[in-house]
């Protein structure tokens, strides 16, 4: 499933839009799994010339369909967090214009946006584009834990083991969906897990 039509929702949600090449000197594009396709359609030569990509493959293979675009930088990493140190280096070294591209999943696209927030681009100047796995990045309002790739409703915290329903209600600033006790007046009465978009 590499795009996915989020039904309606409250208002923090984050609505994810479309990548668009837009003109600039230097290019951040950052990725992970089947965000590389999002990245390949508006990929070219020019474009490609002043891009520095951070790609996280997450099992998929789209290495190979990256290099052959020729892009100034690709840097390949195993993890968002192994590949933190550098984006932040990158921001830190942008130079005014930079056009910031983000594709892939919702918790890789919250994360890099809050980053990028961080070093002073405002959010409303990110492009984002959804692809891939529709799991979510959930915040346990009762220990704060952070339980990554969340794909039922509702599931178990992983940090405290709480039962928790999957609530639509998003932190930018935790870059996480935010998860509630679903027994905590009846102990034991948890509902039948589903998918989430079920």
């Amino acid at each position: 499933m590499s795009k996915f039509d989020f039904p309606p929702s409250i208002k923090s949600r984050p609505v994810w839009g479309s990548l668009e090449a837009r003109p600039g000197k230097h290019h951040l594009m950052i990725a992970d799994g089947e965000g590389a396709e999002a990245i390949l359609a508006i990929a070219g030569p020019d474009l490609m010339a002043k891009s520095h990509i951070i790609y996280i493959p997450k099992g998929t293979d789209y290495e190979q369909k990256l290099r052959d675009q020729e892009p100034a930088i690709l840097h390949v990493g195993p993890s968002y967090e192994a590949s933190l140190q550098r984006i932040r280096r990158v921001l830190q070294d942008a130079h005014m214009g930079l056009q910031v591209y983000l594709a892939g999943t919702e918790g890789l696209m919250g994360q890099a946006m809050q980053e990028a927030v961080s070093h002073g681009i405002p959010h409303t100047a990110i492009q984002t584009e959804h692809r891939g796995s529709v799991a979510r990045r959930m915040q346990c309002v009762h220990c704060k834990g952070i339980t990554e790739d969340v794909e039922v409703d509702p599931f178990v915290c992983s940090h405290c083991g709480l039962n928790l329903f999957v609530r639509d209600h998003y932190s930018r600033r935790l870059a996480a969906y935010q998860g509630v006790c679903v027994d905590a007046e009846d102990p034991g009465n948890v509902p039948e897990q589903k998918g989430i978009y079920e």
